[in-house]
């Protein structure tokens, strides 16, 4: 079959003489290097893909993506308000509630909370509170009943279960010939709830029926606001201040990005600087091909002036250092991406078993939200880091290529 001279002799030159299996093998470590980077930096990214998405999972399970409150703290017509924001082509639901800041006591223990009445029925819509229950039922809260659903931590630190009373204690007050006295209201634990560490919802959050939180924080018929689900969560922002514009000056429109951003800027600014450190160890690996390259060129000296007295000319002799570096570049990402591949799609079971292996934990929930090392390989991830290696690998052929072609052949055959 024929081939162009280059690519025949750059293929060669890839292989190791029997007299000399140096530059091979350094070539192979080039080739390696290659391939370990690949292999780092898929697996690295992969990981920091798995924390955010276990934090999105976290975050977004639990927080609204837009909520419409009002500066004094109550909005009269939300039925109006519901039937405007409805009107918003990427509002896909939207659920009241009444919110407010109250003590939990039983048996002589003493919690704060936040207290959020919430129509079940609605809320699912907005939440995903109903997958979280791990006792009890959300639909359980039902008007008058005066139920209460409780974070997991919280029903411990009060050593409560379903079935046990609880009092709730608001900073209302109301007058009695005893003088002024906070408003306080005996609940029924009906339901727990766990979303998981990290974020402090199971030790700080409780749930009660609508129509009870607007007797307890005596709101009437009245809301706190309106939780909004949209389509795009990322786009809440953008979403925030469309809204915004179309409500009264009293309306106030917040969004998760304002509590919770910091963490994904977090996430996405460590997964950035990680890229760019770990290329370091590619470029490195370019900088050795490099090496290799210049020394197969000094010891190709003669056999490069022969190929010119033959009638080569520069830019074959460019091409066949070009192709012999990029083929090292080529089977070095090729064998980064498939162990890349391969490693992060399985580096949460091989932790879980050096963890049993050895009995040791690498990850604490209480630190790092999870208690093992999540995974999520992003096809986009892998495309990006073998792009940028095989780049690497080209530009680093370049050099030793154009020295060879500037090989003199009645200099390089005096000495021969």
């Amino acid at each position: 079959m024929f081939r162009p001279a280059a690519a025949f002799i750059g293929l060669r030159y890839t292989r190791a003489k029997k007299r000399n299996h140096f530059i091979s093998f350094i070539s192979l470590m080039s080739m390696f290097g290659i391939a370990l980077g690949i292999i780092v930096l898929i697996t690295v990214l992969s990981v920091m893909n798995g924390f955010d998405r276990e934090i999105q999972k976290r975050v977004f399970s639990m927080v609204p993506p837009v909520t419409i409150s009002s500066m004094s703290n109550e909005i009269k017509n939300w039925h109006e308000l519901e039937g405007i924001l409805h009107g918003f082509p990427n509002v896909v639901a939207t659920a009241p509630f009444v919110a407010g800041q109250g003590m939990l006591t039983s048996e002589g223990y003493v919690q704060p909370a936040m207290i959020t009445g919430i129509l079940p029925a609605d809320e699912k819509h907005v939440s995903q509170l109903i997958d979280k229950m791990v006792q009890g039922s959300l639909t359980d809260l039902t008007k008058n009943s005066f139920g209460i659903v409780l974070g997991e931590d919280l029903a411990s630190r009060l050593d409560v279960a379903v079935g046990d009373k609880i009092t709730v204690i608001t900073p209302q007050v109301s007058l009695t010939p005893a003088g002024v006295i906070p408003r306080y209201k005996r609940f029924t634990v009906v339901g727990i709830f766990r979303a998981g560490s990290g974020f402090g919802f199971d030790a700080s959050l409780a749930f009660i029926n609508l129509p009870d939180a607007q007797k307890l924080f005596s709101m009437g018929s009245n809301v706190s606001g309106l939780h909004v689900t949209i389509k795009n969560v990322f786009a809440a922002p953008a979403m925030s201040q469309q809204i915004a514009s179309q409500l009264t000056g009293d309306a106030r429109v917040t969004n998760w990005t304002e509590q919770f951003g910091t963490y994904f800027q977090a996430v996405k600014m460590e997964k950035t600087m990680m890229f760019f450190i770990l290329m370091m160890i590619i470029a490195v690996a370019a900088f050795n091909l490099i090496c290799t390259l210049v020394m197969v060129v000094n010891e190709k000296t003669a056999d490069i002036a022969i190929l010119r007295t033959f009638g080569a000319t520069p830019k074959t002799i460019m091409a066949i250092f070009v192709i012999q570096g990029a083929v090292i570049g080529i089977f070095g990402t090729v064998m980064g991406v498939v162990g890349g591949i391969a490693l992060a799609l399985n580096v949460t079971q091989l932790v879980n078993w050096i963890e049993k292996i050895f009995h040791v934990q690498f990850l604490s929930s209480s630190v790092y939200f999870l208690d093992y090392l999540p995974s999520h390989l992003l096809l986009a991830d892998v495309i990006e880091i073998s792009s940028v290696a095989l780049i690497l690998s080209l530009l680093a052929t370049l050099y030793p290529a154009w020295r060879a072609s500037r090989t003199e052949p009645v200099e390089a055959l005096r000495y021969e």
